[in-house]
C-alpha cells in the first residue's frame, strides 16, 4: 500500500522486519521443541537463543542471499544460520518451507486483527456518543432517496452502531479461525519432524494444530479473513455514502469536518466537500476487490503449488492497511460531524406533510374502510398536496370523504411527527441494552 494511506502501527505490521522476525519466532519455538526432545542439545539452543536477531542490516542480508537462491525462506535460514555458526545446522530442522511462513503468517494476522479490532471500538464509541446525543434530533427518514416518515439521526446511529457490532463478531471469529499452524513437512505427513514437536512450538506460539495440513495451512482460513475483512469495509462505505448525501447542497443535513486552512477546490473557494467520506468510499472498493482472490487462492494443485503467495503478499498488507486507515479516518469525521438540526427540520417540512400518509390510511381502516378504497383517498388528497401548493393537511381537511370518517384533531395528531417515534426507547434497548 502506498504510503498516503499507510498509518505508522498497522505498516509496521506489515513489514518485512516484522516477517522476518515471526519467522525466527517459529525457528526457535521449533528449536526450544526439538531440544525438549533430545534432538538438540541445550548449549546449541542456548546460543540459537541468544545469537539469532533480526534487524534491518540482517534484511537486507536475506535479500541478498534471495537474489542467488531465488528463495526467500531459504535465503533467510542462510543469514539466521550463518549468526550462530556450526549450531546453525539446527536451524529449520525437519521443516518444510510453508510450516515457518504459514504459521508466522498466522502470528502476523492476529496480529493485525488485534489492531482492527481496536479501531472498531473507537469508532463504536464515536457512534454511540452521536447516537446518545442526537436521539430526538428530528430528520426526515428517506427509502429510495424520496421522504418517507419522520425519523431521528440517533436512529441512524443506532444502526450502524449494530452493524459494527456484528462486524466486530466477525472479526473475532475471523481471527480464532485464522490462529492455526503447521509444523508437519513437506506434504504434512510428519515424514521428518514428530507431531510431538509441533504440538510443543505450536503451543508455544499461542496457536492451534491445523487438523489435517498438506504443505500448507488451508486457504479458506485466509479467505474468511479477507472476506470479514471486505464485509466491514463495505459497511464503512455505506455510513460515508450516506454522510455525502446528507452533505448534498440540496439536503445539507451533515457536513464533514473542515479545518482551519483547509481548501475545498484549486477553483471554487466556496466549496467544502465530503472529501474524506468520498476516500473512504474509493478504498472500500479495493478492499472488498481483495476478497475474490482471497477466495481463488483456496483452490491449489495437489497438496500445495506457490500461485496463492504472490497474490498473497499484495492482497494481505493492502487489505489491512487499507482499512486500518478508512477506520481511523471515519473516526475523524465522527468527532468533527456538523449535525444541522435546523436543515433537518426544514427538510422535513418540505414534503407539506405527506409523510403522514401511512397514518391517515391506517386511521381510515379502523373506521371501517376497506384498504384500497381507504389507499385511493388518501392517493388522491396526496397527490393534490404535491400538484397544488397546498398541504397535506389542507387537502384531507378539504376532502368530503376524509370529513365523514375524521375530526381535525384527528388529523391534526396524524400529522405530529412524534406520533411515528413512540418506539425510540425500545430501539435504543434492543441495541444498546440500557
Amino acid at each position: 500500500m502506498i504510503e498516503r494511506y499507510t498509518r505508522k502501527e498497522m505498516g509496521e505490521i506489515w513489514s518485512e522486519l516484522n516477517k522476518f522476525r515471526k519467522w525466527l519466532e517459529v525457528e526457535i519455538a521449533v528449536c526450544r521443541a526439538w531440544n525438549k526432545l533430545g534432538k538438540i542439545p541445550k548449549e546449541a539452543l542456548k546460543k540459537i537463543e541468544e545469537k539469532t536477531y533480526v534487524d534491518e542490516s540482517v534484511v537486507e542480508k536475506i535479500k541478498e542471499y534471495e537474489r542467488i537462491y531465488k528463495h526467500d525462506v531459504l535465503a533467510f535460514v542462510s543469514a539466521i544460520a550463518e549468526q550462530v555458526g556450526e549450531e546453525g545446522r539446527y536451524i529449520h530442522l525437519g521443516l518444510t518451507s510453508s510450516d515457518v511462513v504459514d504459521t508466522a503468517l498466522a502470528l502476523i494476522l492476529r496480529e493485525a486483527l488485534d489492531l482492527i479490532l481496536k479501531d472498531i471500538d473507537k469508532v463504536m464509541e464515536e457512534v454511540k456518543k452521536l447516537a446518545y446525543k442526537h436521539k430526538n434530533t428530528l430528520m426526515m427518514g428517506r427509502t429510495h432517496g424520496v421522504h418517507a416518515e419522520p425519523y431521528t439521526f440517533g436512529l441512524k446511529m443506532c444502526v450502524w452502531y449494530d452493524e459494527l457490532r456484528r462486524h466486530k463478531e466477525r472479526i473475532l471469529r475471523a481471527k480464532e479461525n485464522i490462529s492455526y499452524g503447521k509444523i508437519s513437512g513437506a506434504v504434512g505427513t510428519y515424514s521428518n519432524v514428530p507431531p510431538e514437536v509441533e504440538r510443543l512450538a505450536l503451543e508455544e506460539l499461542g496457536l492451534k494444530v491445523e487438523p489435517a495440513s498438506t504443505q500448507i495451512v488451508h486457504r479458506d482460513r485466509h479467505a474468511e479473513v479477507l472476506t470479514a475483512l471486505a464485509l466491514l469495509a463495505s459497511s464503512l462505505e455505506k455510513f460515508a455514502t450516506e454522510i455525502r448525501h446528507l452533505q448534498r447542497t440540496e439536503v445539507l443535513e451533515v457536513l464533514e469536518p473542515f479545518t482551519k486552512g483547509q481548501r475545498g477546490s484549486s477553483a471554487m473557494p466556496h466549496k467544502k466537500n465530503p472529501i474524506h467520506a468520498e476516500r473512504i468510499c474509493g478504498l472500500a472498493r479495493l478492499i472488498r476487490a481483495n476478497a475474490i482472490p482471497a477466495m481463488e487462492n483456496i483452490v491449489l494443485w495437489h497438496e500445495r503449488d506457490i500461485s496463492h503467495s504472490s497474490v498473497e503478499r499484495v492482497i494481505l498488507p493492502d487489505s489491512f492497511i487499507a482499512l486500518d486507515y478508512i477506520l481511523n479516518l471515519f473516526h475523524e469525521i465522527l468527532k468533527g460531524l456538523v449535525v444541522n438540526e435546523d436543515r433537518m427540520k426544514k427538510n422535513l417540512e418540505l414534503s407539506k406533510g405527506l409523510y403522514a400518509s401511512s397514518k391517515v390510511l391506517v386511521l381510515l381502516t379502523e373506521k371501517g374502510l376497506s384498504r384500497d378504497y381507504a389507499y385511493d383517498i388518501v392517493q388522491r388528497c396526496a397527490m393534490k398536496a404535491w400538484e397544488s401548493e397546498k398541504s397535506f393537511k389542507e387537502t384531507l381537511l378539504e376532502d368530503e370523504e376524509v370529513r365523514k370518517y375524521l375530526s381535525p384533531e384527528e388529523i391534526e395528531k396524524a400529522l405530529d411527527p412524534w406520533e411515528f417515534l413512540k418506539n425510540v426507547d425500545y430501539v435504543y434497548k434492543k441495541v444498546f441494552g440500557e
